[in-house]
């Protein structure tokens, strides 16, 4: 069964920055696109970067211009570079496969708060 890893989350103050990552256990993580989502309690999981088996990417209109997804083949792990974070990025944060999602992991838990 495929598991899916989150780490890196925090605590962080207005203004800074987190990278997230997420390492997938499957052999065939090359050819699937991938996605990061959160989740607010109370709230439906909101999609909000993605990234295909070639690199490219798409952006929630909240985290444009402030978040970077990447990927590592070779690690098969898929990564969030957070920037400029803000209070309403305050969330639990997954990675799931794009198109088929998998069961989802734990995740890690990002706040932003002063």
């Amino acid at each position: 069964q495929v598991q899916l890893v989150e780490s890196g989350g925090g605590l962080v103050q207005p203004g800074e920055s987190l990278r997230l990552s997420c390492v997938v256990s499957t052999t065939t993580f090359a050819i699937y696109a991938m996605g990061w989502y959160r989740q607010v309690p109370g709230k439906p999981r909101e999609l909000v970067a993605t990234i295909t088996s070639h690199g490219i990417t798409n952006y929630a209109d909240s985290v444009q211009g402030r978040f970077i997804i990447s990927r590592n083949n070779a690690k098969n792990t898929v990564y969030l570079q957070m920037n400029a974070l803000n209070p309403e990025d305050t969330a639990v944060y997954y990675c799931n496969f794009k198109n088929s999602p998998r069961p989802w992991g734990q995740g890690t838990q990002v706040t932003v708060s002063s």
